[in-house]
Parts: C-alpha cells; sequence; structure tokens
C-alpha cells in the first residue's frame, strides 16, 4: 500500500449534473430489465445523461459552482489537475480546457489530466497535495469530470444500467493544521476485467468481488496508518458504484450504514466524479464541524483503489 501523508484545507466544493435524467423505467424500453431488477441489485434508480455538452463543460460549471460559493478568487488558482477517463479529445487535456473556458490565462499555471478511472479523484487529491507541498503552488482546483454516456452501449443490459455523467470540484489550499492521510494503490489488470474502448466492458462478478475486498482493506490499511478508529470518523465517503458493494463494507468494517454517504439512487456511477459530486452534497446536506473527519474511498479500473481521510 502506498501511505503518505499530507495537509491542506477544502476552501471550497462544487459539482453540476446534467438535467436530462434516464430513468430505470426508460431504460425498461431499451433493454430487457426491470426498474425493480436495477434498484435491488445496484441502488441506482436513475442516472444524468450530458446530451451534448463535454467533459469541460460539465467540469468548467462544477468549478464555477465551487469558486462562487466561496466568492474565491479564480485568479488565485495556480493548479489544475482534472481526474478523468472521457476527455473531449484526446489531446488538449480537459484542464487546459477548463482553465481556458473559466478565463484563466495568467502565465504559471500548470494544467493537466489524470486517468486512474474510478478512483481518478483521490490520485488527483493526492497528486495536488505533493504540488502544493513543494511550495510552486499555492492554490488547487481539482475536479472529477465523465461524459460516460458517449462510451455507453445501451444495448448492453449489464453495463447501461449502471453509469451517468457528472463532474464534482474542490478547491484546496496548503495549511498545516489540517492533517490529509492517503493509502493508494494499484494492481494491474492484465485479464481486463474492467476496460473502455469503444464502449464500457465490464465483468461484473469480478469487478464485484474485487471492489468488496479493496473498499474494506484500503479503509483499514488508512484507520491503522492513521491511528484511527471509527468513533474519530465523521462520514464515509464511498465511489458510488453498487450499493451491494458499500453494504458489504459496511457489514466487514463494523460500521453502519448511516455513516455512510450514498447518493448512488440519484446519478448511479459517475467513475472520477463520484466522490467529488458525493463530497459537495454532503456538505450541503448535513451539518459538519471544524475538524471533522472524511473518509474518502475508490476502486476501479486499472485496476486502482484507495482512500483518503480530510480534516474539514
Amino acid at each position: 500500500m502506498g501511505f503518505d501523508k499530507g495537509h491542506f484545507k477544502i476552501v471550497s466544493t462544487g459539482h453540476y449534473t446534467p438535467e436530462a435524467v434516464l430513468t430505470n423505467r426508460d431504460l425498461e424500453k431499451m433493454v430487457d430489465t426491470t426498474d425493480e431488477w436495477i434498484t435491488s441489485r445496484t441502488g441506482i434508480r436513475e442516472r444524468r445523461i450530458a446530451n451534448g455538452k463535454t467533459t469541460s463543460d460539465l467540469a468548467t460549471l462544477a468549478s464555477r459552482n465551487a469558486l462562487e460559493k466561496a466568492n474565491y478568487d479564480k485568479n488565485d488558482i495556480d493548479l489544475i489537475i482534472v481526474a478523468t477517463f472521457t476527455p473531449d479529445l484526446k489531446s488538449p487535456s480537459v484542464a487546459c480546457m477548463v482553465q481556458a473556458k473559466l478565463g484563466l490565462d495568467k502565465p504559471g499555471i500548470m494544467a493537466f489530466d489524470i486517468n486512474a478511472a474510478c478512483t481518478g479523484f483521490i490520485y488527483a487529491l493526492n497528486i495536488a497535495e505533493r504540488m502544493l507541498h513543494s511550495g510552486l503552488y499555492k492554490s488547487a482546483l481539482v475536479i472529477g469530470a465523465e461524459v460516460i454516456s458517449k462510451v455507453m452501449d445501451y444495448k448492453d443490459r449489464n453495463t447501461c444500467v449502471l453509469f451517468g455523467d457528472g463532474a464534482g470540484a474542490v478547491i484546496l489550499e496548503k495549511d498545516e493544521s489540517r492533517e490529509v492521510l492517503f493509502n493508494i494503490s494499484s494492481k494491474g489488470d492484465q485479464d481486463l476485467i474492467l476496460y473502455v474502448d469503444e464502449y464500457i466492458n465490464m465483468d461484473g462478478p469480478k469487478v464485484y468481488q474485487f471492489a468488496s475486498r479493496v473498499i474494506e482493506s484500503s479503509i483499514r490499511g488508512l484507520m491503522e496508518f492513521g491511528n484511527m478508529d471509527t468513533a474519530m470518523i465523521r462520514k464515509i465517503i464511498p465511489h458510488q458504484a453498487n450499493i451491494r458493494i458499500i453494504k458489504s463494507a459496511s457489514k466487514a468494517l463494523d460500521i453502519p450504514l448511516e455513516s455512510f454517504f450514498i447518493n448512488i439512487h440519484k446519478y448511479g456511477n459517475t467513475s472520477a466524479a463520484s466522490i467529488p459530486i458525493a463530497l459537495d452534497e454532503m456538505l450541503e446536506d448535513e451539518a459538519t464541524q471544524a475538524d471533522d473527519k472524511i473518509v474518502l474511498v475508490g476502486f476501479g479500473a486499472g485496476l486502482t483503489y484507495g482512500a483518503c481521510s480530510l480534516t474539514l
């Protein structure tokens, strides 16, 4: 496991999900499935579809939401990292396109994308922390954004019921009083149990077995590294892939399901966007206090996985 310790504060969070909703009832008309089957096996009731908006559009809207909430001066941003596997183009990066759409034209800004699939946002946070720690950067905009509908085969009932589009963003600044812990790893997947070419392809049972195992081990390892017990954790925000995976982790860790923030019923699996969307919604919906610890945990193609604890 790759353990790391650093420091930053979350200045603001934001998200954007497209207006168009694709419900389970809609999918009943497209493939051989039912609302009851999808809901009982995944916890998903609906998902959002970009309908012409690009990944950089969604990422920009999420970023503007974060900027507006904090009345933050966008010109303070000097680092932009976007986690995505669905960029607008092979090049340039979504991050550079977000930079342009936000009107950030001062010299000295670094902008780039990373692809760690559904764990991408946690990887991006770790990279941003290291770059802030270097002292060369003062303010990082970290985004998870996906338009998965463009790589979705809506004739494949095993995958098309799972995924949706969306984006979440956070603004970070270095703060030595706010400790951040990481437990990040990857396991090279030669068998390609989850991959994307023209469309998403997935061996569902094998992905489920992998995810159920690493969500527990990632959190347990993080708690041991940080000398944390469950009473210290205000909320766990898991990657929103399948409600059964979250319930399995809850049982294995002996942590009540109520301690996990869940919004999969509204958005489905939005890959790198799912954790920042959920983080923003949790901060909007639930009362939190200074020094509350939040644990983020993700897993995805690669195979990538990892967890992060933040101090609010």
